[in-house]
């Protein structure tokens, strides 16, 4: 039987989000219902309300979700009615040439639900965001985009790891590959950026090196593990970076802005056979300019980080243990707690620059 619950509508290019009735089918092979019971408000929801994602409105927004498997359809055996998890928008098929060579975190084919949620008083089909639509009280995802995790956890905290904390520590332990001892900075202390320093920090980082441009956010980030902060709108990022590791450049640099400006900071950062992690995400008209003999001359490695090329399965029951243990501060990310028709208030709280997360609990 399919089921009417509530859920946050984006109707068209910048209007407004509102609460609507929507329709979820029972789910069919492959494919599991879950109960929402907190979903963060993530940038890539203010995108895909602004158009800038695809033009296929009406969407469902949210995607940092966590909740409780309530029905799954056929031939699932990973996830069960009564499990708690994490969604995440990247369901490894098994099958493709990355996860063949042994590689899932990239796999090439990452796969959504095959059924449509739709509005209940059109019959519309809704788009969900990144394939998960979890502003909602239940959804409709595939089956492999369920990751179980330790119950205890709070799920405000847990949904977290569904997107921009996990890309922000994977950014650090995965990409860059951020070990004992390692110099670190880390450009940009949004979310993402402020997760790539508690991930620097858990890898065990000796000097992690915030930079941005608002001093408040420089505070939240020597909370989450940065040693030193630069506020970088009156000073030169390089110099400061290069003065605080001995002249030389730190050994990962993180680039959570998404800007050619940004990047080239990174680049020019780092120590020679250093590594640069690009997680920000650049807008289609963005295009950068590096002497190429620069880029040789200094060698080590350039890198993009793909949702911090986490594989869920592995990263997530991992991370959550740690929290629990009390060794990765995730709670420090949940700046407040809101209902569902609360979603356009918390737009308009990130664009001041006044939250971490704004985190929907249901």
């Amino acid at each position: 039987m399919a089921q009417e619950v509530r859920g946050v509508i984006a109707p068209g290019k910048d209007e407004a989000v509102r609460v609507e009735t929507i329709v979820i089918p029972d789910p069919g092979p492959g494919e599991a219902v879950v109960r929402i019971q907190a979903c963060g408000v993530c940038h890539t929801d203010l995108h895909y309300k602004q158009g800038g994602i695809n033009d296929e409105f009406p969407f469902l927004l949210g995607h940092e979700a966590a909740g409780v498997v309530e029905s799954v359809g056929e031939g699932v055996t990973d996830v069960a009615p009564g499990d708690f998890v994490i969604l995440n928008w990247r369901a490894v098929c098994g099958s493709c040439r990355a996860c063949l060579r042994g590689r899932p975190w990239y796999c090439f084919d990452t796969h959504n639900a095959k059924q449509k949620m739709t509005l209940a008083s059109t019959g519309q089909e809704l788009s969900p965001a990144l394939g998960i639509g979890a502003f909602a009280e239940k959804t409709l995802v595939a089956a492999g985009q369920c990751t179980k995790v330790d119950p205890s956890v709070s799920p405000a905290v847990a949904g977290l790891l569904g997107c921009g904390v996990m890309a922000g520590i994977g950014a650090a332990i995965n990409t860059g590959n951020v070990g004992r001892g390692d110099s670190v900075a880390v450009i940009g202390c949004g979310g993402v950026g402020d997760a790539a320093i508690a991930g620097a920090n858990l890898a065990g980082a000796a000097r992690i090196i915030a930079v941005d441009i608002d001093d408040r956010k420089l505070a939240k980030a020597r909370e989450l593990g940065a040693t030193h902060t630069v506020n970088s709108r009156g000073t030169d990022a390089v110099e400061a970076i290069r003065e605080l590791t001995g002249g030389f450049g730190a050994d990962v640099v993180i680039e959570a802005v998404g800007r050619p400006e940004t990047y080239q900071q990174a680049f020019y950062a780092r120590d020679l056979a250093g590594t640069v992690v690009l997680v920000g995400v650049p807008t289609p008209e963005m295009k950068l300019e590096l002497p190429l003999l620069d880029v040789f001359g200094r060698g080590g490695s350039l890198k993009s980080s793909w949702y911090g090329d986490c594989l869920p399965s592995r990263d997530f029951p991992m991370l959550i243990d740690l929290h629990l243990q009390g060794r990765l501060p995730l709670d420090a990310f949940v700046t407040e707690t809101i209902q569902l028709d609360e979603v356009e208030k918390a737009f308009e709280r990130m664009h001041e620059g006044d939250v971490l997360r704004s985190v929907v609990v249901l």
